[in-house]
């Protein structure tokens, strides 16, 4: 059992950021992009609870009826692992640029494959409703659904994607950090009725990061109690966890128990804690106004997700 804590404070200096030289662009093509991928071949489940047309607009994605992966490929050097990414947006939207491909970009700028998935919205997971000022579960969970079948559909095709069948981990924000947290302790049995072969591959995640989640103590009946649908047992993969104390949107509750029923059942988990950052930040900006996000020392997380990779060793030392 290896756990480790991290409580920073905003007095440390921040160290300078490699994220500039790090991110792959399309000018310098350091990595390939696909098109975008239907996940779905014969059939969406539950297709009519999603209404309306889709819609991006500044890189957050509306009305998600057809979801799809994106898939951002090193270039040059490749570890065999990837890693789906799950934006957040409160499961009513998807921040598919901020916490989507840019993070994907940098994700094969280390030799990771990146993995966009553009999952079904709204209200595809737990998410806050308007009409009695509180939490609902979704009718059926589209969300759930569709990261259960991307981790099969990328594990069936590992071979062709350049990806080691046993290295496939997700990553998610917010909304995304509970779906990371869902598709990890609840991956046994499909929440969906087999479509094709490939929904016999297993969709368990080899690792899980988790950023600033929500929805975490839905369904609990004690302070500092994790969500009952969030089933942690001691075959819950190797977790990543990070979140900013003065979080204004999802409180650091939310993480904290998570890492709490981690640690008691003895997982591999990691806790970072820091005394600022906010709310729905990616590699270097924030949607939140939040002018010195730059000089803070979260600004810096990536640094500590590449050590990650090699400490659970996803990726070369060397």
């Amino acid at each position: 059992m290896i756990i480790g804590i991290t409580i920073f404070s905003c007095n440390q200096k921040k160290q300078s950021s490699q994220v500039n030289t790090k991110i792959g662009t399309k000018t310098t093509k350091s990595f390939n992009v696909s098109d975008e991928i239907p996940i779905w071949a014969n059939g969406i489940p539950d297709s009519l609870l999603v209404t309306g047309e889709e819609t991006i607009v500044n890189g957050i994605a509306k009305n998600v009826s057809k979801p799809t992966i994106k898939i951002f490929s090193p270039k040059n050097e490749n570890s065999g692992a990837a890693v789906i990414v799950m934006p957040g947006g409160g499961y009513t939207k998807v921040a598919v640029e901020l916490e989507g491909s840019e993070i994907c970009e940098w994700l094969a700028s280390i030799g990771v494959t990146g993995i966009l998935l553009k999952y079904r919205v709204p209200d595809s997971g737990p998410h806050y409703y308007k009409g009695c000022h509180c939490e609902k579960d979704p009718i059926k969970p589209l969300a759930l659904q569709d990261a259960q079948r991307a981790m099969r559909l990328i594990r069936s095709k590992a071979k062709e994607y350049n990806i080691d069948p046993n290295k496939i981990g997700v990553m998610g924000f917010s909304a995304g950090g509970h779906l990371v947290a869902d598709i990890s302790t609840n991956y046994r049995k499909k929440v969906y009725s087999k479509t094709d072969e490939i929904d016999n591959v297993g969709c368990r995640p080899d690792f899980g990061i988790v950023f600033f989640p929500g929805h975490m103590t839905n369904h609990s009946g004690n302070p500092y109690e994790l969500n009952k649908k969030i089933p942690v047992d001691n075959n819950t993969p190797p977790t990543f966890i990070l979140q900013a104390g003065n979080d204004p949107i999802d409180p650091i509750e939310n993480s904290l128990v998570y890492f709490m029923a981690l640690q008691k059942a003895k997982v591999h988990a990691e806790y970072h804690v820091y005394a600022e950052g906010g709310h729905a930040f990616g590699l270097n900006r924030t949607i939140l106004d939040n002018p010195n996000w730059s000089e803070l020392p979260i600004a810096d997380w990536e640094n500590l997700v590449e050590r990650w990779f090699k400490t659970i060793k996803m990726t070369s030392n060397n």
